[in-house]
């Protein structure tokens, strides 16, 4: 009919136990973990499913399917048959985190190990849209891999002992995580964010870094003041909390 249907499937990982048992009770040769050896086809049936397609008949229509399927591995083990036989399969991979939930981040996705193997293909329309905008998202994720590099030490020796650019680099990761990643769902600000909005906000808080970090490489202000993070962040005020 010319819909565009998105279909949640929770939970997959339930249903391959049922077929592991239905498996085991016909006496088939089970493999890995005690799956039938047909689990990844019987898999890649069902996403292969999703796309976007041509209705027959008329008037000419165009539809899609998106399907969205949750995958529990028992003690988060991506080595799970049924989680390798899906992440060979589908397109975009979104890694829920349970220490994000715990910290009340929400959406709890895990910005590091998620992917989506469609980024290349929608180049042209995120050139033709902001031609910025991939540059400014291959910056991001660098600042986010950044800090989980720069939280090992932090451990150890302290946040003090840091550079002045890794602390920059530090609180621009945090105005992404709170301000850009986490999504109130109960505000209607927040609620939806549309594409345009979500780019400028990143461009804000990537601007921000960029501009922090010339600031503390020329060492000293035209007052002779060595030039801080902790001085930056004093001079801007309320300003910096409206950087997004």
């Amino acid at each position: 009919m010319g819909y565009n249907v998105s279909m949640m499937a929770d939970s997959t990982s339930r249903w391959a136990e049922a077929l592991r048992e239905i498996s085991g009770r016909l006496a088939e040769m089970p493999a890995d973990s005690g799956y039938p050896a047909y689990l990844a086809a019987r898999l890649a049936s069902f996403y292969e499913r999703a796309g976007k397609v041509k209705c027959l008949g008329g008037p000419e229509r165009t539809g899609s399917v998106t399907i969205v399927g949750a995958v529990s591995p028992p003690g988060g083990d991506f080595s799970d048959p049924v989680t390798s036989a899906t992440l060979s399969i589908v397109q975009v991979f979104w890694g829920l985190d349970k220490k994000l939930a715990q910290r009340k981040h929400f959406p709890s996705v895990n910005w590091l190990i998620s992917y989506s193997k469609y980024s290349g293909a929608l180049e042209s329309f995120y050139e033709k849209f902001d031609p910025d905008f991939i540059d400014i998202r291959t910056k991001a994720r660098e600042v986010l891999q950044r800090e989980d590099d720069l939280n090992e030490i932090v451990q150890l020796v302290g946040k003090d002992a840091l550079a002045e650019t890794d602390k920059i680099t530090l609180e621009t990761a945090k105005l992404l995580r709170e301000d850009y990643l986490a999504q109130n769902a109960f505000t209607p600000y927040d609620k939806f964010c549309p594409f345009y909005k979500s780019v400028w906000m990143m461009r804000n808080i990537i601007h921000f870094c960029n501009l922090a970090n010339q600031a503390v490489e020329r060492g000293a202000g035209m007052d002779g003041q060595k030039i801080t993070y902790a001085l930056i962040k004093h001079r801007l005020g309320d300003l910096f909390y409206r950087l997004v």
